[in-house]
């Protein structure tokens, strides 16, 4: 396992509750940026968050600790960005919990935490088997907001930290095919939206990073390729790039492309247009 200086701290734990209130000199602007810190990145095995981490590495200043279910894979990218590792399934019992507390106590603190974990599954619906529609929400939404509650805490007693959620395009208009994994997109999508009401005036921020089609494994281990002629694919460097605009710029929410917001505004303001060019371009 790939080791990082770190600051260890003996019994850390994690807090019930945050402090109820903080002191005017304690606080940060939600929407200000972390110059570094200690950052946790699930999913980091490969895709984006592999590329996340390498970003983070590259931008100096952060005491990195990666997640991911490969060991091979994450301690490789764990060697390339002075990073530790923790090579551990979120689904498994207590995995959360273990989980958070080993980066507080790997790195002292956690100021950002990008949830990249994920798992899809492509197909009609009506053939999906019932272990698979578990899985998808079980990975994708349950791990993922279990980390968050155990981390919020810690950001709010310290006054300061971000959450980055990476979601997906097909949580905003819905993908054919993929109607178990769109919802649990969209899930995320609405808390990121409920929690930054909360979190306003604590000094904690929380981005939802929206990716149309990335070039990752993801296509390979859902078990369908990706076939459509558009859009195309883009690189997982570029979702790292609007992670660091999103922590870097504080910003809520970030489209990439960028062009990739407008499909979801067509479908709000004309819902019943939207639908039938989906369903004849699809």
């Amino acid at each position: 396992m790939s080791q990082a200086p770190s600051r260890p701290r003996s019994g850390s734990g994690i807090p019930a509750e945050a402090p109820a209130t903080l002191t005017a000199a304690s606080r940060r602007a939600a929407d200000g940026a972390l110059p570094g810190g200690g950052a946790l990145v699930t999913g980091a095995s490969s895709g984006i968050g592999a590329a996340v981490a390498r970003r983070l590495a590259a931008e100096g200043g952060w005491r990195l600790v990666l997640n991911g279910r490969d060991r091979a894979r994450l301690e490789e990218v764990a060697r390339g960005t002075s990073a530790v590792a923790y090579p551990a399934d979120l689904c498994g019992p207590g995995a959360e919990r273990r989980l958070a507390e080993f980066a507080l106590d790997s790195v002292g603190r956690v100021d950002l935490l990008v949830a990249g974990a994920g798992i899809g599954w492509a197909g009609p619906f009506s053939t999906m088997p019932q272990p698979a529609i578990d899985e998808v929400f079980d990975v994708n939404v349950l791990a993922t907001l279990h980390l968050i509650r155990l981390l919020l805490p810690h950001m709010i007693g310290q006054g300061t930290g971000r959450v980055v959620i990476i979601g997906s395009l097909a949580g905003t208009v819905g993908v054919r095919d993929e109607a178990v994994y769109s919802a649990a997109k969209a899930a995320l999508g609405a808390f990121a939206d409920a929690v930054r009401y909360e979190l306003r005036g604590t000094g904690v921020g929380i981005s939802h990073v929206v990716p149309g089609v990335v070039d990752t494994p993801f296509f390979d281990r859902r078990g369908v390729p990706y076939r459509r002629a558009r859009p195309r694919p883009v690189p997982a460097s570029r979702v790292a790039d609007a992670v660091w605009e999103a922590v870097s710029r504080g910003r809520d929410e970030v489209y990439v492309p960028g062009w990739t917001r407008v499909p979801g505004r067509v479908r709000g303001a004309a819902p019943a247009l939207y639908r039938r060019l989906a369903a004849r371009f699809g």
